[in-house]
């Protein structure tokens, strides 16, 4: 079993920076490849970006690109989401996923555990 728990959400101006969270506990964190989603009411759950187990592979949602920086620190056993230049699109709650595999993609079916969520809004 693996426990998630995203922190760092919040209410946000258009432009602005939020940093996300997500601790990790359970089981042995470097050998989890951990992912961000994020859902909005009615819409289904949706890939941001993914990181390997060492940190040194990095995927991200086109839509996010340039702005997102996702990272992980192994002694810590937490991951990060450094959102920048953030847009009311981004709205959303934010979902910490693991999965035990060396990789998982996009799809959100893929991951096994996942964090309870933390809301981000950006106001225009």
């Amino acid at each position: 079993q693996v426990q998630l728990v995203e922190s760092g959400g919040g209410l946000v101006q258009a432009g602005g920076s939020l940093r996300l969270s997500c601790a990790a506990s359970g089981r042995t964190f470097r050998r989890l490849i951990m992912a961000w989603f994020r859902q909005v009411p009615g819409k289904e759950r949706e890939f941001v970006a993914h990181i390997s187990w060492s940190g040194g592979r990095t995927y991200y949602a086109d839509s996010v690109k340039g702005r997102f920086t996702i990272s992980r620190d192994n002694a810590k056993n937490t991951m990060y989401l450094q959102m920048n230049s953030l847009k009311p699109e981004d709205t959303a709650v934010y979902y910490c996923a693991a999965d035990p595999t060396f990789y998982a993609g996009t799809g959100y079916a893929n991951y096994d555990y996942w964090g309870q969520g933390t809301q981000v809004t950006v106001s225009s």
